[in-house]
């Protein structure tokens, strides 16, 4: 059946917070990927550095350089998952405090200056959308959907019994 097969498909979700890229891994069904090895590449496919999930499936890292990364999460049994970080939401570490006093003088803010303060801004307040957005991805399926997948069957031989006769 499909449904055994998506029982354990490995989901890995990383954000990152100030200087830090923070991820959470799981299989579907929420179970927690414990002792998931985590290995971190720069888009050019050079490993950065490793590391393995704790027992709530977490692992976190420094930002090893400002540059886009790939995350690869190795959950055991060939569940594999990756995610992607873009270079634009690395380039953000580290601000120079210079453009937070910028927004506290009389002096107009350009348009790219204004988005970096509003992103910094945002980025933390986000991180719990984005943990909420990748639980709702791992729901997998659910009773209710069963249910409303036999109702529709039940539906379109229904139509075609009425359309028969």
């Amino acid at each position: 059946m499909p449904f055994s097969a998506q029982a354990h498909k490995a989901m890995l979700f990383a954000w990152v917070e100030g200087d830090v890229v923070y991820t959470e891994s799981k299989f579907s069904g929420a179970k927690k990927v414990k002792n998931g090895i985590v290995r971190v590449y720069d888009l050019n496919g050079n490993l950065l550095l490793e590391g393995k999930t704790n027992h709530r499936g977490e692992f976190s890292f420094k930002v090893p350089q400002k540059s886009g990364l790939q995350i690869v999460l190795q959950a055991g049994m060939g569940h594999k998952a990756v995610w992607t970080i873009p270079v634009e939401e690395i380039e953000t570490v580290g601000l120079p405090t210079g453009d937070t006093e910028k927004t506290m003088r009389s002096e107009p803010l350009n348009m790219k200056d204004l988005q970096k303060v509003v992103e910094k801004a945002l980025d933390p307040k986000l991180k719990h959308i984005h943990k909420m957005l990748a639980e709702m991805q791992g729901q997998g399926v659910t009773v209710k959907d069963i249910f409303a997948g036999i109702g529709y069957i039940f539906g379109w031989v229904g139509i075609a019994a009425y359309f028969k006769r």
